[in-house]
């Protein structure tokens, strides 16, 4: 079981597979949203996931949990995502983060948090500056809390999205490429960073430097 002071590793997209370590690796993964489950019962729920066979699990990190109001932010409690992240690596779990700033399964505009939403001419998922500047000061702060929890630095987060899903939204690249920065100088920069679409989306989303992930339900070819 890996432990809280685990060592470096490596986790690539290369010759058409994932590598860990230099070796070919397949992610079998699940999705649980810290905030969505009681901090008392993480541990519980990650030890069922490993218990069906898991070996990654998959979170959004959700805005509005985080900033309730502009640069107050509330990294405690439920909203404690790196401890669920440590927690998933003690149970011996790998973490696939998708830090947005959209999150589609949020129930509540995205996840973005209210009082972004109150000036009406804000263009989100775009170049718009009064969307720009606070989703870049928001990523920032997040990178301070789990950058060090990448695999590259021993922690378990394998891999991190670019926006999510954005070619079923639009196909301004220049915002994506926007966003890959954004992360990148929030210090994710040791874990495979990469975008996800539906397959007929991909063109709109995706981007040249990145693996492109295609997302897709039950009974699809």
């Amino acid at each position: 079981m890996p432990s809280r002071a685990a060592e470096p590793h490596t986790f690539k997209v290369e010759n058409g597979q994932f590598t860990l370590d230099g070796k070919p690796f397949r992610i079998i993964s699940g999705e649980i949203h810290y905030a969505r489950v009681p901090r008392a019962y993480w541990r519980d729920r990650l030890r069922m996931a490993k218990a069906m066979g898991l070996n990654s699990i998959t979170t959004y990190v959700f805005w509005n949990e985080h900033e309730p109001k502009p640069g107050v932010y509330d990294f405690s409690g439920n909203n404690d995502v790196a401890e669920f992240i440590r927690e998933a690596q003690e149970e011996g779990l790998y973490v696939i983060l998708r830090p947005g700033p959209y999150a589609a399964q949020s129930g509540n505009s995205g996840g973005y948090p209210a009082w972004l939403l109150k000036d009406h001419s804000i263009v989100v998922r775009s170049s718009d500056p009064k969307f720009m500047a606070p989703a870049r000061q928001w990523l920032l702060r997040l990178g301070k809390e789990l950058s060090q929890l990448q695999i590259g630095n021993g922690g378990p987060i394998i891999a991190v999205q670019v926006e999510n899903e954005y070619g079923s939204f639009g196909s301004d690249h220049v915002y994506m490429e926007q966003m890959h920065h954004i992360l990148v100088d929030a210090g994710f920069t040791k874990a495979q960073l990469y975008t996800a679409d539906g397959p007929e989306q991909i063109p709109n989303g995706a981007l040249p430097e990145l693996p492109a992930v295609i997302n897709f339900g039950p009974g699809e070819s």
